[in-house]
């Protein structure tokens, strides 16, 4: 069990969806609040454009990485390395768990697309994980 496993459950009691929980747990490391992003990740719940697309815990990992490295004003260009970051999330997904699941799409993972916590839960949890060795792997700094 990780430290952030019961903020995950703390979330999820709150009627979070997975790609919503990815991106809320770090904004609470960084002591913020952007209910406008968060709301803007419900649109990846449970798969994209349905059950039948890319699990949701996924698209937000990668919409976190965009977070932290992708172009955000007229002045910023994205960090240097943030393609590589999002192939290393991508095929670091579908080795762990396209082969165990069959696919990465939310349908592949659970049954009909609809949220299991003991499967969703974990998945959550490896992705935050993964997302913060990439980042400090990459010189970032969760935090800031």
């Amino acid at each position: 069990m990780n430290e952030y496993d019961f903020d995950i459950l703390r979330l999820a009691g709150l009627g979070y969806c997975c790609a919503q929980i990815v991106v809320q747990l770090a904004l609470e490391v960084q002591g913020k609040e952007n209910p406008g992003l968060v709301r803007a990740m419900s649109a990846l719940c449970h798969g994209f454009p349905d059950t039948t697309g890319t699990c949701g815990a996924l698209t937000g990992a990668a919409c976190l990485l965009g977070y932290y490295a992708g172009k955000g004003t007229p002045e910023e260009e994205e960090h240097e390395r943030f393609a590589l970051m999002l192939a290393e999330l991508g095929e670091w997904f579908e080795r762990q768990y396209g082969s165990l699941y069959g696919g990465i799409a939310c349908s592949d993972i659970v049954a009909d697309g609809k949220p299991d916590t003991t499967i969703c839960g974990g998945l959550v949890s490896a992705c935050y994980g993964q997302i913060m060795t990439i980042l400090v792997e990459n010189g970032f700094d969760p935090e800031d």
